[in-house]
């Protein structure tokens, strides 16, 4: 599997922020971009959820989200936004080509993924849900990204088991 980053466009809640640099510790997640009115380490409200995962994954600080998208395609990211949308594809029948590196974009926890993000990226990524609410805290969203992304491209033997 080749590469997958995290960017964060303006998340208000630090501890949202904390949560997913948590995630991708776990996943192995190569780097995080952080972008707009988010907040960045070393913020009490990420370190208190992020139990220092800070220091393990590395991120980067962009003020404006276009830049960092237009960095990652230079970079040759394939950028998959998690929000519903009528363009959506459910997560269920999503397929990661082994070769391609991911970014995959979380929106702020009121408007999502703006419209002007979801038009760069090369596709749109929708969790199915079957509830009266339909919408997922951000730092839960990435979570359940994340495992569906490593769930289907590493072999199971490769899962650590500590205990």
């Amino acid at each position: 599997m080749g590469k997958i980053n995290i960017l964060l466009d303006n998340i208000r809640s630090g501890q949202n922020i904390g949560s997913i640099f948590r995630s991708a510790d776990v996943f192995r997640v190569n780097h995080i971009y952080i972008c707009g009115i988010s907040a960045t380490p070393p913020n009490k409200e990420i370190l208190k959820t992020a139990l220092g995962a800070t220091e393990t994954v590395s991120w980067k600080y962009f003020e404006n989200t276009i830049d960092c998208i237009d960095f990652l395609k230079e970079q040759g990211f394939e950028l998959l936004a998690i929000e519903q949308s009528k363009n959506s594809k459910l997560l269920n029948d999503l397929k990661y080509d082994e070769n391609k590196n991911y970014a995959l974009i979380f929106g702020n926890e009121v408007e999502g993924v703006s419209s002007e993000i979801l038009e760069k990226c090369d596709g749109i990524i929708e969790i199915p849900q079957f509830g009266n609410k339909h919408s997922l805290n951000v730092s839960v969203a990435a979570g359940i990204v994340l495992w569906d992304c490593i769930s289907k491209t590493v072999n199971p033997s490769e899962f650590s088991n500590r205990y």
